[in-house]
């Protein structure tokens, strides 16, 4: 080995061992305060979780809204931590008060936020206290539909009948338009018979099929109707609410239904067609 390299692997040696002492210095003058800081935050883990249950309990014996049971168990939690955080903090010397005022600060911004980063929880507190929809409505927004699951501060989780879980950052939802349909979606779809059938007769064997189904919502009843006088056919349309999650499951379902009952019944689903009438002129029919 070179004399340069001895030289950096010694100063090297010194740099390590000058951490080993601050290290060691460090355990040996606060070992007290570390374990007494780490007890602290165990118990307050505990805590703040016990707490955060009996608050869930005390929401549902009330009849609080699942939504808001859960936001006050969730803050609750959140801000027995904080405090035990500065309490272990406290264990080393360090003074709360800076803290103390900072947490302040935080909070008061948190109330203005209405952009950047923080927007989302703005948006989310909104969510929870004006409740414009609860966890198990089927909601729709920025062209996305689903069954609310969870309300956070920074999002709202949906489920769609595939399983799949979508997270939609609480700010695209505040402000926007907003379609509830609570636990159900709405089914509109439509048939075309003949113009030969007795339309009156198609419209009693829908709706015979419809309450065949007792996942398709009583109140409100199923609608059947004549919805548009087509080229080939008379367009009976269907409007009926069923479970979001089974949404697709009973729309194929029933319009297997449907077609099995209209041809049971000898009414007819014409195939598009179009009629052309083939107009000779004169010099030709003289010829």
């Amino acid at each position: 080995m070179n004399p340069e390299d001895s030289a950096l692997f010694g100063q090297e040696m010194k740099t390590i061992q000058k951490i080993i002492d601050v290290v060691t210095e460090f355990v040996i003058n606060y070992s007290f305060q570390i374990v007494g800081a780490l007890i602290i935050l165990l118990i307050g883990l505990k805590l703040s979780g016990w707490l955060s249950r009996l608050v869930l309990r005390l929401c549902d014996k009330r009849n609080i809204d699942v939504t808001l049971s859960r936001f006050f168990a969730s803050s609750t939690k959140i801000l027995v931590m904080m405090f035990v955080i500065i309490i272990a903090i406290a264990k080393f010397g360090i003074s709360i008060a800076p803290f103390i005022a900072a947490l302040g600060a935080v909070a008061f911004g948190s109330s203005l936020a209405i952009q950047g980063p923080l927007s989302n929880y703005g948006s989310g507190l909104t969510l929870i206290l004006t409740r414009p929809f609860v966890v198990g409505n089927t909601i729709t927004v920025q062209d996305v539909s689903g069954v609310v699951e969870e309300i956070r501060l920074a999002a709202t989780v949906l489920t769609t009948e595939d399983g799949e879980e979508l997270t939609i950052p609480n700010k695209l939802i505040v402000g926007e338009i907003l379609r509830n349909s609570f636990e159900n979606k709405i089914i509109e779809t439509s048939v075309g018979i003949s113009y030969e059938d007795d339309p009156e007769q198609a419209i009693e064997v829908l709706q015979q099929v419809l309450g065949q189904f007792p996942e398709i919502c009583k109140d409100p009843a199923p609608q059947v109707g004549i919805e548009a006088f087509a080229d080939s056919s008379i367009n009976i349309g269907m409007r009926y609410w069923v479970p979001t999650k089974q949404y697709f499951n009973i729309l194929y379902k029933v319009n297997l239904a449907i077609h099995k009952a209209l041809a049971e019944a000898d009414i007819t689903i014409p195939f598009p067609q179009q009629d052309i009438h083939i107009k000779k002129d004169a010099q030709e029919t003289a010829t």
